[in-house]
């Protein structure tokens, strides 16, 4: 893809701003309604998060490939292809909705509290809201709309705090699942605008009469989006199900809080890498439409690269810092998360390596890969989570997340190098990782961590890690090419 690393330079970015806003979102969450209720808060935005995620992704993901596919060489398909698949999520989304709803005591009772049912009750609203804005993210990536896409993620940051955190301040938990159903809805209206004056006058898609006449299959569309959506099925209960496991199995709703916190940070690497994995599969959907083997080979290393330099480092940060982010989030109260955090964060990043991995060979129409590997780990989060949280309590439940999601990284990886033949370099691991580890002790025994000082000591570590891997040579121009475009300053090509 000829601007990749301009595209996930922007997408990035607008990642980081929607995750900064929702920590923030958390963060007065969290304070506000105190541990128990923040653990109920969790529970009811998760679960119907998790719902939308799940089954609603399937086919949008589904147009966003096939958009990508077209985007160059039949551009008059696409108003078909967005037709079509508006009409197969209005269908689904709807009557899941409705299930959700009228399940809504039975999953409380599940849960263990009864209580919960109105809640729930509310929150089947935030399914359709999530789906609306979520059709329109898709849409945008599949006709590589990238910058744009990442201005409306912008927005929707800060249609999140406005909505949820002032809604919780003012009316406590209901207020704060009311806002979670109105701040996506708001984004969904915005892109719709966008769309009918902006994108359609760009792409002219009123002057092709032929994307009339045309009708996308929905057989098409529903073929790839089913494999793809028990993928998505899967991916998420591994990321989600150890929260309702910890709910379920402890019946504790302070420590139910706890544990909802320390994974709501540790997923800070998930979130940065979504960019990537938004990215890659239209690309390499693209790339092996045209049969362009070495150009999905680079991506793919690219990405590899990417996950090496980035997601070491930031998670020995992670868990070496982890009583000191949870203070900076939620204050005092949340001490006893840590010790599960720090196990947590080594798993998501061990799972984002999946997630990325995942979506390459789902871009490369090899879905039923990650589907079959999700299911193997949904399985193994089932078992370890009964015999680990009653022995362990939420650090089992941490524990469970971190062995299944290493177990997935090493078969993504074999499968990259089968269908790819894409690997990193010996070298760049050896240095990541000791890199990597290094962090974790200079911050553990040897720098300041008190109060906000260890914001300057990560920011210091952080340093000196890149300038190690730059002086050793494994940190190269290319790796460097997105930032100093930013800058407007040309590499030093005696450092190649």
């Amino acid at each position: 893809m000829k601007h990749f690393s301009r595209s996930l330079v922007w997408l990035t970015a607008s990642e980081i701003a929607f995750n900064v806003a929702a920590y923030v979102v958390h963060s007065v969450v969290g304070r506000v309604l105190g541990p128990a209720d923040y653990g109920r808060y969790g529970l009811v935005v998760t679960f119907t998060t998790m719902i939308i995620v799940l089954i609603g992704n399937g086919i949008p993901t589904a147009m966003s490939k096939y958009l990508s596919e077209v985007l160059e060489a039949n551009p008059e398909r696409i108003a078909a292809i967005k037709r079509q698949t508006m009409l197969l999520q209005t269908v689904l989304i709807g009557a899941v909705t409705a299930v959700f709803f009228l399940a809504s005591p039975l999953i409380a009772t599940l849960l263990h509290d009864e209580t919960l049912t109105p809640l729930f009750r509310m929150s089947s609203l935030v399914i359709p809201a999530f789906a609306a804005a979520s059709f329109y993210h898709y849409y945008l990536i599949g006709l590589h709309l990238f910058r744009l896409q990442a201005i409306v993620k912008i927005i929707r940051s800060f249609a999140r705090v406005g909505c949820i955190a002032l809604a919780a301040l003012y009316f406590g938990l209901d207020g704060a699942v009311a806002g979670y159903i109105l701040a996506p809805l708001l984004t969904f209206l915005a892109v719709a605008v966008i769309d009918e004056f902006y994108i359609k006058r760009r792409l002219r898609l009123g002057e092709r009469a032929i994307g009339l006449e045309y009708q996308f299959p929905a057989k098409t569309l529903l073929a790839y989006a089913g494999p793809l959506t028990l993928f998505l099925i899967f991916y998420e209960l591994i990321l989600t199900i150890d929260l309702y496991f910890v709910k379920a199995l402890l019946q504790d709703d302070h420590l139910t809080g706890l544990y909802n916190a320390a994974i709501t940070v540790g997923r800070i690497p998930y979130y940065l890498f979504a960019a990537l994995a938004m990215i890659l599969l239209p690309a390499i959907s693209k790339t092996t439409a045209e049969r362009n083997d070495a150009e999905t080979k680079s991506l793919v290393e690219r990405s590899l690269r990417l996950l090496a330099l980035i997601l070491f480092p930031l998670v020995a940060l992670l868990s070496a810092y982890a009583n000191e982010i949870l203070h900076l989030f939620y204050g005092n109260r949340y001490d006893g998360a840590a010790a599960a955090m720090q196990v947590f964060a080594i798993g998501v990043g061990f799972l984002t390596v999946f997630y990325v991995l995942a979506f390459a060979l789902n871009g490369a129409g090899l879905v039923r890969i990650p589907l079959r590997l999700s299911v193997a780990g949904f399985l193994g989060m089932v078992a370890l989570n009964f015999a680990l949280i009653p022995a362990l309590g939420i650090v089992g439940a941490a524990l469970a997340t971190t062995i299944v999601s290493g177990i997935l990284m090493l078969a993504v990886l074999v499968y990259t190098e089968i269908h790819f033949r894409a690997r990193l370099s010996l070298r760049l691991v050896m240095a990541s990782l000791a890199g990597a580890i290094g962090i974790a002790f200079l911050a553990t025994h040897a720098l300041p961590r008190e109060n906000w000082s260890f914001i300057v000591s990560g920011l210091v570590l952080i340093a000196l890690y890149y300038g190690a891997l730059r002086a050793v040579r494994a940190l190269t121009d290319d790796d460097l090419a997105p930032l100093l475009k930013l800058t407007n300053r040309k590499p030093d090509r005696e450092a190649s």
